[in-house]
């Protein structure tokens, strides 16, 4: 039995979520998300939570059910308080500045990597060194995030580059004489 998939999403007030079939729609105060959920999965909503079983008692089945109750709960989860990502830079002349719908980033290249902001997401730069990536979407925000961490990973040596902020890096010693 899933411990996750056992427990009823509960819809807060202020949040109306509508299952029609195997699609979920919920709509709060950051906005509209929805979700499809699995056909090995049957879901259902009783006054004000959505409860999720799987249709039957096969190993594929009780492994999506646990991961439809996880996304169903995300998306009741961003559209009322949304989600957040904080990113760190470390490294001499290394900067983040938004400037319109891009992320202009110095990560010690010979140029400027320019960073797209996708629609649906918030990047914040409260400090040069600091970024915080927020939208209703957990996937998209998660996606978001790592795609400008891989811009420039933090190497071993220095700890140089862009980390998320409860990142520990584990650090190497250099060469010896």
């Amino acid at each position: 039995m899933s411990r996750i998939g056992k427990k009823p999403v509960v819809v807060p007030a202020g949040v109306t979520a509508k299952v029609d079939g195997q699609l979920v729609q919920v709509k709060g105060a950051k906005g509209q998300l929805e979700f499809r959920v699995p056909d090995d999965v049957s879901v259902a909503q009783q006054d004000n939570a959505i409860q999720v079983e799987p249709r039957n008692e096969t190993k594929r089945a009780r492994a999506l059910w646990g991961t439809a109750r996880a996304r169903i709960n995300n998306i009741v989860v961003g559209v009322t308080a949304g989600f957040e990502k904080k990113l760190d830079i470390t490294g001499v002349g290394y900067r983040a500045a938004v400037q319109g719908k891009t992320l202009q980033l110095a990560l010690g290249y010979s140029h400027d990597v320019n960073f797209p902001i996708p629609a649906g997401i918030a990047i914040v730069t409260p400090k040069p060194t600091e970024i915080t990536v927020s939208g209703m979407d957990k996937q998209q925000v998660g996606q978001v995030a790592a795609e400008i961490r891989a811009l420039r990973g933090p190497e071993p040596y220095k700890g140089k580059g862009v980390k998320y902020a409860n990142e520990f890096i584990f650090r190497k010693e250099g060469k010896k004489k």
